[in-house]
C-alpha cells in the first residue's frame, strides 16, 4: 500500500493526517503530495515507503476543487480563518470583526493563532442613488467567471507558505509585514458556476498545479467590486485520482 487517498475533513492540518497515517499503517516513510489548508476537505494524497520520493510527479498534477465564496469582503488570509480587510456591499454585519467573532472562533477550532488586526473599511452601499441594486447579478458573475477561464496571471496569498529569502510569506504576514511575492503564470482549465445566491457563489474548477483558490476568490472578488474571500473549499481530484475513491482516515485501519 505505496499509494493512500484519505478523505480528508475540515480541522486537521495535512501533517496532521500524516501523522494518524504513521501510526495506523505502522510505516515511519509517509509524506503528503499537496497540502490542503486546515479549513480545507477533500482528497489528499499520502505517499509511503520508496513512493515518498514520488512526491514531485505527484504535486505537479492538475486539481479539480468547489468551492462557496463570500462576497461582499476581504479577510486578510482570503479564507474563513481570517479577520475583516474591509467591507464590500454594504449588507453584512461587521460584528464578526471583533477580536471574538466568527473568525478568530473558527481559527481557534482549527488550532490557528489569530492574526494582527485589520481596520475595518467604511462598506459601499447596497444600492444606488436611484435605489437600483449594486449587488453583482448572476448574468455578472458568469460574466465574471469567464474572464479566468484559461492562463492567468496569480499573485499568491499573503498567508501562504512561499518563501522570500528563506522565511515563509505568511511569517512575514503574521508579524505585519506585507510579503514581497511575485505574480506566477497558472492555469483555469474550466471554471463553472454551481450556484449563487448573495452573498455566496459556489463554483467547481479544474486548474494547474500551483494554483491558489484563495487567491482566485480574492481576484473574481475585485473583478466584482466587491471583495470575496473562500467560505469552504472540497479537493475533489488529483490527476487520475478522485475524491469517490478515497478513504476516511478513521477507516484507514480496516483496509490494511
Amino acid at each position: 500500500m505505496s499509494i493512500l487517498l484519505i478523505n480528508k475533513p475540515a480541522g486537521p492540518t495535512s501533517h496532521d493526517i500524516v501523522s494518524r497515517a504513521r501510526k495506523i499503517i505502522e510505516e515511519k516513510r509517509v509524506g503528503h503530495a499537496g497540502t490542503l489548508d486546515p479549513f480545507a476537505t477533500g482528497l489528499l494524497i499520502l505517499l509511503t515507503g520508496k513512493d515518498t520520493k514520488r512526491q514531485s510527479e505527484f504535486m505537479g498534477l492538475d486539481k479539480t476543487y468547489e468551492a462557496v465564496f463570500v462576497l461582499g469582503e476581504e479577510r486578510v488570509t482570503d479564507d474563513v480563518t481570517g479577520e475583516r480587510r474591509y467591507i464590500g456591499g454594504g449588507i453584512l454585519s461587521p460584528s464578526s470583526h471583533a477580536s471574538g467573532g466568527p473568525a478568530n472562533r473558527q481559527r481557534s477550532t482549527l488550532g490557528l493563532a489569530p492574526p494582527p488586526p485589520v481596520q475595518t473599511l467604511p462598506a459601499r452601499p447596497a444600492h444606488g442613488s436611484e435605489g437600483e441594486s449594486m449587488l453583482p447579478s448572476s448574468e455578472k458573475v458568469a460574466e465574471i467567471l469567464k474572464k479566468f477561464a484559461g492562463e492567468i496571471e496569480q499573485m499568491p496569498p499573503a498567508y501562504s507558505a512561499k518563501k522570500i529569502k528563506g522565511k515563509r510569506a505568511y511569517e512575514i504576514a503574521r508579524k505585519g509585514g506585507t510579503p514581497a511575492l511575485k505574480p506566477k503564470k497558472v492555469t483555469v482549465y474550466n471554471i463553472e458556476l454551481l450556484g449563487y445566491k448573495y452573498p455566496e457563489l459556489k463554483i467547481r474548477t479544474m486548474v494547474s498545479s500551483g494554483t491558489y483558490i484563495r487567491a482566485l476568490a480574492r481576484d473574481i472578488g475585485r473583478e466584482l467590486g466587491t471583495g470575496a474571500y473562500v467560505k469552504e473549499l472540497k479537493r475533489t481530484s488529483i490527476g487520475p485520482y478522485s475524491l469517490r475513491e478515497a478513504l476516511d482516515i478513521e477507516k484507514l485501519r480496516k483496509e490494511i
